[in-house]
Order: C-alpha cells, then sequence, then structure tokens
C-alpha cells in the first residue's frame, strides 16, 4: 500500500460548491426502509480492499433492502468531480470519502450535510480528533474520520552502531544524534545523510513547529491568521534550519516522496540469477515516512523472478519521533475523512451506510487490512508488530493542517514547499516567516 498522502490538487470555487437550501441533518434519522432504492458511495484509490467493499454492499442491502454502489475515484482530480458533482442532486454521490485536508474547503461552503446528531453513536471522543476536527464547521460535524496513516521513524540499526548511537528519546536527542551521524558518517559515503528530510518536504518538517508549540495557523477573533513567526513556530524553524544544514543532504526541491529510497542499499541491483551485484552503498541513517513505507524497505532479492525488498530485523528498525515532554512529537497525520452529500436524496439510507462503517466489526477490518481505524477503541486489530505499534504512538499525538476555508488555495499554490525551500539558507528567519504569514493571511479565509 503506497497511497501518496497529499492535500488538495485543485482549487474548489465557491460559486460551484455554495448549496442553496442544504438540507439539515438534524432531523432526519437512519433510515432501514430502502427496497428497490439504490444509494452511491465514492471510494478513492484502492486502498479500501475488495473484501471491505463486498461486506458495506453485503450488510447496506441486508440492513435496509437498498443497494450499495460503490464507484471508485481517483486522488489525482477527486476535488474537480466533488466540485462539479457535489452542487447536483441528480449527479452527487451520496456518501463520498474525502483527504483529510480538503474536508476544510467543502464543508466550510456547505457541501456536506449536518451530521452532529450521529456524532456520538458514531465514536464520539473516541474517534480521531484531528480529523474529526477537519470535519466540522461552527461546532457542527459534517465528516468524520475514516481511517488514517501515520508517520514515523526508519532508521538504520546498522549505521547508528557504527557511528555509536543509540535511539533518541526526546526530540532535542533525536535533533544532536542525526547531526552527530552525519558528522561521523561511518561508513564513508557520499551525499550521506543522518536523516534525510526534503528541502520541500513540510509535511514531516511541520512536526518541529508543532513540537515546539507552534502552528501555521491560528483562527483569532474569528478570522484565520498565519502564525509562523509566532516565538514558537520559531524555534521549531531555528531546528529544522539546524537539520538541513547539519544532518540532511537532501536537495531544496525535494518533497516527501520516496524517501525510503534513501534508506536501501541504493545501488543494489540483481544479476540473471538473483544475485546482489554492485555497490551497496545508502544514502540515509534515518528518514520519516507513512507507516506502509516498511513494505518497500529491506534487503533486495528474487521473488517469482523479480526483484523485491523484504524487511530485516537486523538491519532496519523502526522508533516515533520524540517530543520533549515525554509524549511523541505531533506528527501530520494522513488519511481520509467520510461525509454525506448535502444535495443527498436519501439521508436516511446513507446515515445507516455511515452507522455501518464505523461498526466495531467494519472497524477490525480496517485495522486488519493495515488501515488505522477511526475508532480508538479498534486500533488492536492492526496488530501488535513494530509498525502497527510506532503507528497508534504516533497517531495519538497527531496533527492535521489548519481547518481554514482557504486551505486549498494553500496547498495548491505549493506556499509551504515554497517556505521550506527557503529555511536552510534563511539569514533571518524571523523575516522569512513573517513574508510568509503576510500570504497566508491572505489565502486562508478566502472560500476558492
Amino acid at each position: 500500500m503506497k497511497r501518496k498522502l497529499v492535500g488538495l490538487a485543485a482549487v474548489a470555487t465557491a460559486s460551484a460548491l455554495v448549496l442553496a437550501g442544504c438540507a439539515s441533518g438534524g432531523s432526519t434519522a437512519a433510515s432501514t426502509d430502502g427496497k428497490g432504492k439504490t444509494v452511491t458511495l465514492w471510494l478513492v484509490g484502492s486502498d479500501t480492499p475488495d473484501a471491505l467493499r463486498s461486506y458495506l454492499k453485503t450488510e447496506f442491502n441486508k440492513e435496509t433492502g437498498a443497494t450499495l454502489k460503490i464507484e471508485q475515484q481517483d486522488w489525482s482530480d477527486l476535488v474537480t468531480k466533488l466540485t462539479t458533482s457535489l452542487p447536483d442532486a441528480k449527479n452527487t454521490p451520496d456518501v463520498t470519502e474525502i483527504g483529510n485536508t480538503q474536508s476544510p474547503t467543502f464543508t466550510n461552503v456547505g457541501a456536506f450535510l449536518d451530521i452532529s446528531d450521529m456524532y456520538k453513536d458514531l465514536g464520539g471522543s473516541d474517534l480521531l480528533q484531528s480529523f474529526v476536527d477537519a470535519g466540522k464547521v461552527d461546532g457542527k460535524n459534517y465528516t468524520l474520520p475514516y481511517y488514517f496513516g501515520s508517520r514515523y521513524m526508519f532508521y538504520r540499526k546498522d549505521v547508528y552502531q557504527a557511528a555509536g548511537a543509540t535511539v533518541p528519546t526526546t526530540l532535542d536527542q533525536f535533533n544532536t544524534t542525526v547531526a552527530d551521524i552525519t558528522a561521523k558518517n561511518p561508513k564513508n559515503i557520499n551525499n550521506f545523510s543522518g536523516f534525510f528530510l526534503g528541502g520541500q518536504d513540510w509535511r514531516d518538517g511541520i512536526s518541529w513547529i508543532f513540537a515546539n508549540g507552534g502552528d501555521i495557523a491560528q483562527k483569532k477573533g474569528g478570522k484565520w491568521v498565519g502564525t509562523l513567526e509566532s516565538e514558537n513556530s520559531l524555534k521549531g524553524l531555528q531546528q529544522l534550519q539546524d537539520l538541513y544544514k547539519n544532518a540532511s543532504k537532501a536537495p531544496n526541491d525535494a518533497k516527501d516522496s520516496n524517501q525510503y529510497v534513501y534508506l536501501n542499499d541504493t545501488d543494489q541491483t540483481l544479476d540473471a540469477d538473483g544475485n546482489k551485484t554492485g555497490d551497496t552503498s545508502l544514502a540515509a541513517a534515518t528518514i520519516m515516512a507513512p507507516g506502509w513505507a516498511h513494505w518497500s524497505i529491506g534487503d533486495l532479492s528474487q521473488k517469482d523472478g523479480k526483484p523485491v525488498r523484504t524487511w530485516n530485523d537486523a538491519t532496519f528498525g523502526t522508533f516515533v519521533l520524540p517530543g520533549n515532554d515525554g509524549k511523541p512529537a505531533p506528527v501530520f497525520a494522513g488519511g481520509s475523512n467520510i461525509g454525506i452529500s448535502a444535495k443527498t436524496t436519501e439521508p436516511g439510507l446513507s446515515k445507516t451506510l455511515l452507522k455501518i462503517i464505523f461498526s466495531k466489526e467494519y472497524q477490525e477490518m480496517l485495522g486488519k487490512n493495515g488501515l488505522g481505524p477511526a475508532n480508538a477503541k479498534y486500533t488492536s486489530s492492526l496488530g501488535d508488530d513494530q509498525f502497527a505499534k510506532a503507528l497508534i504512538e504516533s497517531a495519538s499525538n497527531s496533527k492535521l493542517t489548519p481547518a481554514a476555508p482557504g486551505w486549498a488555495s494553500v496547498e495548491a499554490g505549493n506556499v509551504m514547499e515554497e517556505f521550506f525551500s527557503k529555511i536552510r539558507d534563511a539569514a533571518d528567519l524571523k523575516a522569512l516567516a513573517q513574508e510568509y504569514d503576510k500570504k497566508l493571511d491572505g489565502m486562508l479565509n478566502t472560500k476558492s
């Protein structure tokens, strides 16, 4: 599973999404009277396995007598399709999956049904609250978490051992450790990073801002404002600048894509007989990546005539990025939310579908398939290996991007990528932060 967790690929326009006379979710109960009716569910990408899709269809029909039609969408054009389909009662999906950072753009213009009356029954405070907040407007719930994926550290045990380093237990120790490993470069590798952090990789880098009590933006006096220049955010930016200068050799234009290749023996190849040949150098001792990266990390071998990577506990390890307060450092959590279209003609049946999705049975099915369940009560279904433990622990203190109506514009304009690419070489971090706070101020509150 290699889903790329990104934000918006396009900007939804308010004029296309403002829905006149949106249905209210408060007075519509879940319905079991669906004989002869069809409800459409949009799922995005292939992350939801076929077995889970079949379960939803079967249980929904058993519960309501209605047919559940599941249509798969692509992440690349989801925002565009939702922009045109959600306002159209004839073409809207009744229920749809949506990226967690995409939720604010649509909830702020009334595209989803108010499901506050179901919040407690669907999990309430046991649901992943950072995702809940992304789907909330003025205290009302419009979308709720579908599943999560979180970020943690993958590292080379052999390199750490050669450098005399141990797994850090505080954020300060982490910063010092990876800089020290870079300086020692125990295997004498060109362009070696103790911690590979791309110059534009803000989705990983914002953990240092969050861990110091800072934020990208906050809502003050009813208006969203950039807070990169706040005292706490600047502490994180100073640490990031130090990491960029002393721990990471990643280029300034590198983003959060396929970091695992720098942890592997990147120059290994296989000959016709499946034997390793060539240089076995690597480029990094530590990376930060979503949990499913472990499927692409390991020793190179051959299976069914194809090269594969196999995790080796003797060489590779995991740990959660530590904060300085005894808790995991806050990390940006990827994943999806789910909501009911405000233009659905079947609000009652759609609510019944949500009840099935948030049931114990389905939540545990998500976990058994490697997808973090929305409800914390069922995270044990992920298993008890090191990857499940790290995923659960890192997600316990996760955060999302600001739930501002204009966040779509920020992501579509690559504002954060641009800002992060300037951190390494900035002579005045405060001035840089002030410059980009002004950019954020002009974008965050615009519903477009």
